[in-house]
């Protein structure tokens, strides 16, 4: 469950053998928080959060509203004037939410509502499992714009991550939908609430270590609790466990395949943060030639890779001209693709293009001190 802390105390829940009320399913660290819980107000919402299907989904709903008009608000200047390609209107006729646009659209382009967007990827997801179609082309579409192909993100992504949980949080827990929603969730609470995605990760490798998962969803599982640990500082716990998971998806799939590529690029920007410049850059490169095979001219991970292997040349300290040259000429052609792909107000776009300005000023103050 997603509900992993007691809504009295905000102690940690027991993962299974929780205390819960009998009623709407909301779920204590024991008796005397029940009780404490109940007299300070959850006997008048205990009916209504047994109406919206337990407590599991009517916190899934809330903070889904929440992240909706937060996205809509911060969307409010980009999308002045405009109205959702979807369902043609400025402001939805049910939930009455403005709109917002989150990904690589432009001008009058990619601006909808969240629920259209969520609506709109439920139907093909059911559509896919009823003739028993293949889900991926479809899941995407709930963290990854149908227009631009490319990602949601910031408070956008946020609302869309509630909205796929939402969408599934009623199902079993060993459901594949509910699987898949969870680790949605996961990714899009990184941008804006790292706590919560911590505990959305941590619940999720438990559910599927319980229910004996396949070690490939295991290894997902470990990637982004791992990315989680390093955003909160707990540097031993995530390198362990990015290594892990890099050499377990070596040993699956090989080096020329995209989930390799993945692993081996968080763990590579990990081994910058820590200052681990050599092994990076030895890592990087020798998995470049998989990269450049593997993986097409307009994928954000080709532009991460290719991003911190430059990293790991112009920031070493006895980094040299010859290194610090490479640098620029990479992050250049890398930072004009992206410009191109993503938009030049993409997050990675303007990663890159600081990156770009840093190792330039690294070339710079290299070649004033050899004259």
């Amino acid at each position: 469950m997603i509900l992993t802390q007691c809504p009295a105390c905000a102690a940690p829940l027991p993962p299974r053998a929780a205390k819960q009320c009998s009623r709407c399913k909301t779920r204590y660290c024991g008796p005397a928080c029940q009780v404490q819980h109940w007299k300070a107000g959850h006997d008048k919402l205990c009916r209504k959060i047994r109406k919206s299907g337990g407590a599991e989904q009517y916190h899934a709903n809330t903070k889904y509203a929440e992240a909706v008009a937060v996205a809509a608000e911060a969307c409010a200047e980009d999308t002045k004037g405009q109205t959702c390609y979807i369902c043609t209107e400025a402001v939805h006729w049910k939930t009455k939410e403005g709109l917002v646009r989150g990904c690589a659209c432009r001008g009058t382009a990619g601006v909808a509502h969240v629920s259209c967007l969520a609506e709109q990827v439920r139907i093909l997801c059911d559509e896919a499992a009823e003739n028993h179609l293949d889900m991926s082309p479809r899941w995407v579409r709930w963290h990854t714009c149908s227009l631009c192909e490319q990602s949601y993100h910031g408070v956008v992504f946020c609302a869309m991550g509630w909205a796929c949980w939402k969408t599934y949080a009623g199902r079993a827990e060993n459901n594949k939908a509910r699987m898949s929603a969870m680790t949605v969730l996961g990714s899009a609470l990184c941008a804006e609430d790292q706590e919560g995605a911590l505990r959305v990760r941590e619940a999720e490798l438990a559910m599927l270590r319980y229910h004996d998962s396949p070690e490939e969803y295991l290894l997902i599982a470990q990637g982004n609790l791992a990315n989680s640990y390093q955003r909160l500082g707990r540097a031993e716990a995530a390198l362990n466990m990015y290594r892990d998971v890099y050499s377990g998806r070596l040993r699956i799939f090989g080096e020329e395949h995209r989930d390799t590529l993945m692993a081996a690029n968080n763990y590579a920007n990990f081994l910058i943060e820590l200052q681990h410049y050599a092994e990076a850059k030895s890592l990087l490169r020798k998995l470049a030639p998989a990269a450049q095979r593997v993986l097409g001219e307009s994928e954000q991970l080709k532009f991460v890779l290719r991003m911190i292997y430059a990293r790991a040349l112009y920031m070493a300290p006895r980094a040299t001209a010859d290194d610090l040259r490479e640098a620029v000429k990479i992050l250049t052609e890398t930072a004009r693709a992206a410009r191109r792909v993503l938009g030049g107000a993409h997050p990675r776009a303007l990663a890159i293009e600081e990156s770009l300005r840093e190792s330039r000023a690294a070339l710079s103050a290299c070649e004033a001190s050899a004259a």
